[in-house]
């Protein structure tokens, strides 16, 4: 479990950086990541951490979002298959439950990842096809 919450804490910190310096057409769909990996944290109870054992906290920069989005995505996949292993060996209802809510934040921070994926792929086309343009003979004749 507390490698899950490190997970939803990470997945956090990128949004939020993301939010704040990436790309302007993910701004929205990465707060909304933050906000899905914070309540992927909440449901989970804390790991007693010593504050150097926190990886979101050594986040330094992103200097390619893609890449680090497509990372996060298969994190985010491990997570959800870890969860649903544990939820299914869970001795208590409690533990069970706790597991079924954080998959579904899992799930749900997973497809804000795709679609901040798919939103860099749209504007990496535009970019592709405006170089083209400015590039192509401006019809002299």
């Amino acid at each position: 479990m507390a490698e899950v919450w490190q997970a939803q804490a990470l997945a956090q910190a990128i949004g939020s950086r993301l939010a704040v310096s990436g790309p302007p057409e993910l701004r929205g769909e990465a707060l909304g990541l933050t906000e899905l990996a914070g309540r992927g944290c909440g449901v989970l109870d804390p790991p007693e951490l010593d504050p150097g054992d926190l990886r979101a906290a050594q986040l330094t920069e992103l200097d390619d979002a893609r890449e680090t989005l497509l990372c996060l995505g298969g994190l985010l996949g491990e997570v959800g298959i870890a969860l649903v292993g544990m939820a299914s060996a869970a001795a208590d209802e409690t533990t069970y439950w706790q597991c079924m809510e954080a998959i579904d934040a899992a799930d749900e921070s997973r497809d804000r990842v795709r679609e901040m994926l798919r939103k860099l792929a749209a504007r990496e086309e535009v970019l592709r096809e405006s170089g083209n343009e400015s590039s192509s003979p401006s019809g002299a004749l």
